[in-house]
């Protein structure tokens, strides 16, 4: 199996470790009351390259991914400990708004999620309440520079007005896509984004992935051994809240260091 990934792997850029860190994670530790979830994961994330979280079911890599833009704090029983930082400042401090954080690093998350509203609407939404638009004319231009990036816009130009729902699962994936890339963010999250989608959806988004990686940062978390080889230069093993082994992804799937790693891409358990 492992040779199967020779030709699956992404033939973009090999991971860079002279980019800049864009986010850090230094020990974190997460707990739902009783339940310890992560136990002292560190991580850096690269500038404009995509990391891959990858590991079985429960191990911790979607909540790790929840802690890059706080959506932990959604939860009332969860506490994290350690430190997170965002081109070096920590995105845990008091003075920190969490709304202008969540702005910086979007989500996109496994279900796509389109507003009960127009095509339009969906990716205005953000930059309206942001205040990034002084005029309509401006407001026009980001939402058709948002849903030309998430490579939509030709299948949805003449119908901007109708409902963001009624796209296919795979149009509405990448409207949310736009949505999140409409505020201008730095750093995109991708929690198993083509988890929903059929192959050839999933085509499309992970094409889309890589040409967003020249832009934005990107973290995503998914099951399909096959993606992660694909669109990430960075995979971090996950492994019962810890993470087993990071490295550059050709490495991870050719020549692992940790049997953890190898017995997960082989399928010998997951």
């Amino acid at each position: 199996m492992m040779e199967n990934f020779q030709a699956t792997l992404n033939k973009g850029p090999a991971v860079n470790t002279n980019r800049p860190v864009k986010m850090k994670g230094e020990n974190v530790s997460v707990h739902y009351g009783a339940k310890q979830a992560l136990f002292g994961v560190s991580l850096d994330v690269m500038e404009n390259q995509v990391t891959a979280l990858i590991g079985p079911s429960g191990c911790g890599k979607s909540t790790f991914l929840r802690c890059l833009n706080r959506m932990n704090d959604t939860v009332s029983s969860a506490k994290v400990t350690g430190n997170i930082t965002l081109d070096g400042d920590d995105i845990y401090d008091p003075s920190i708004d969490v709304v202008e954080l969540r702005a910086r690093v979007g989500m996109v998350f496994q279900k796509p999620n389109p507003f009960p509203k127009s095509i339009f609407e969906n990716v205005s939404y953000g930059p309206r309440i942001h205040g990034l638009a002084k005029s309509k004319s401006d407001l026009e231009e980001i939402v058709i520079t948002s849903l030309r990036r998430a490579g939509l816009y030709e299948e949805v130009k003449d119908r901007l007005d109708e409902a963001g729902t009624g796209l296919s699962g795979g149009q509405q994936q990448r409207l949310c896509i736009a949505r999140a890339i409409a505020v201008s963010p730095e750093v995109i999250l991708m929690d198993e984004p083509c988890s929903a989608l059929d192959p050839i959806a999933t085509a499309k988004v992970e094409e889309l992935i890589d040409e967003l990686k020249q832009n934005y940062t990107i973290v995503i978390v998914t099951h399909s051994m096959q993606q992660a080889a694909r669109v990430s230069q960075v995979t971090a093993m996950f492994h019962l809240g810890n993470i087993a082994e990071v490295g550059p992804t050709e490495k991870m799937f050719q020549n692992p260091d940790d049997k953890r790693t190898q017995d997960y891409i082989t399928g010998r358990f997951g």
